[in-house]
């Protein structure tokens, strides 16, 4: 079986795809992964095989139109701007993105790129003819892919974030090339035959698709895992991870890593930290109670932690899900917010919207998660859920069935 995929221009949207790609290469299937140039390093890394000829909108800018057209229309609540959706820097005024000049000098060009990018993809796809194809919930080729080919096509979700959500909260892009209808597609926000979901039954988000259920299992990208990990901590640990992109999308003002360790030092509590070198740079000198790392494997952090702190991106807290670990979510964009809001509703985390992070609402938060016992067996409850979900070749034997 040929399966193909598609994804977007940042790996966290695609990383819960790459298990399923070690499974259906691990059981003799052909995989191949339509990308952007910039992701051909992070796919190879992962152990699959990118073709890069996908072209068109970054993430980044997308995410920042969006930001910018809630913040017109009225659900952005934080007290500063967004971002410039082009250049990134720090708004002064809704009136400092020009919106006509925008749509009638950068947007055609960018719609041009977008139509060649999903041409390329249909014509790769003519010519490898894939069985199935699958895509991440920030990309469309699969889905144009599948019906002009008249194949199998789902969607990879990355979490509880569903393709049956409000406006803003819904991760699949608009089709603002023109592409579906140029091969004669009908475009539809609800066009989803099919979506992969390794959320357990408890977070499973909205969707009108056939749910494909199963277990997730996650990758952080290639990083060492220390042998003092294997070593019991000295207290209750806690974990913070922070997002390497969030204030490329939301402004500086979302960077909290210094916060958060400036709550937490001092504490009778273990507190590691992993970020990057650049985010690590920002934290300074830290109390003997604090350690900080680079991109050190959040699965592999995680089993030894008694609670992890985190921005709400689906991937810290799929990750913290399946091992039944107690999370706060500090969320800055509405679909973390939604991530937040949910994970809370099943009793295993806390939700605290970003503009709110002061430091004892921060330090009781995490305090609660790593003393009351009702967090704990929430979590634990999750963790149990999550490995109830069929297992990736389960899944691959779903989409023979598919294929077939």
């Amino acid at each position: 079986m040929r399966v193909l995929f598609a994804v977007s221009s940042w790996p966290t949207q695609y990383a819960v795809m790459v298990p399923i790609g070690w499974a259906l290469q691990a059981l003799g299937h052909d995989v191949r992964v339509l990308c952007v140039q910039s992701q051909v390093e992070p796919v190879c890394r992962a152990g699959l095989t990118p073709v890069p000829v996908l072209d068109g909108m970054t993430v980044e800018v997308r995410n920042r139109l969006q930001h910018y057209q809630e913040a017109v229309d009225g659900p952005w609540r934080y007290p500063w701007l967004p971002l410039h959706p082009l250049t990134g820097e720090q708004l002064d005024s809704l009136a400092g993105f020009d919106v006509a000049d925008y749509r009638r000098r950068v947007e055609p060009e960018l719609a041009r790129r977008t139509a060649l990018s999903f041409d390329a993809a249909v014509d790769y796809a003519r010519r490898w003819r894939p069985d199935v194809v699958l895509q991440d919930a920030a990309s469309l080729e699969a889905l144009l892919i599948g019906r002009v080919l008249d194949i199998p096509a789902a969607v990879c979700l990355w979490g509880p974030i569903g393709t049956e959500e409000p406006a803003h909260v819904r991760p699949l892009p608009d089709d603002f090339s023109g592409s579906f209808q140029r091969y004669g597609v009908d475009f539809e926000p609800d066009m989803v035959d099919y979506v992969i979901d390794p959320c357990p039954s408890s977070l499973e988000p909205p969707t009108r698709a056939k749910r494909l259920p199963v277990r997730f299992v996650p990758y952080n990208g290639g990083a060492a895992a220390p042998a003092w990990l294997l070593e019991p901590p000295p207290a209750p640990r806690v974990c913070v991870t922070w997002s390497t992109a969030l204030s490329k999308i939301c402004g500086p003002a979302t960077h909290l890593l210094p916060k958060l360790v400036d709550a937490l030092a001092g504490t009778g509590l273990d507190v590691v930290v992993t970020a990057t070198a650049q985010d690590a740079a920002t934290v300074g000198a830290t109390p003997p109670n604090v350690r900080v790392v680079q991109r050190l494997p959040l699965h592999a952090l995680l089993s030894s932690c008694a609670a992890v702190v985190h921005h709400g991106g689906s991937g810290s807290a799929m990750t913290a899900v399946a091992a039944g670990v107690p999370q706060l979510a500090v969320t800055f964009t509405t679909e973390q917010a939604t991530t937040g809001s949910r994970l809370a509703a099943t009793g295993a985390a806390v939700h605290l919207s970003g503009e709110k992070a002061e430091r004892d609402v921060l330090l009781t938060m995490v305090e609660g998660l790593v003393n009351v016992a009702r967090y704990r067996e929430s979590a634990a409850a999750l963790r149990t859920e999550t490995r109830q979900r069929p297992s990736m070749v389960e899944l691959v034997s779903t989409l023979e069935d598919l294929a077939s």
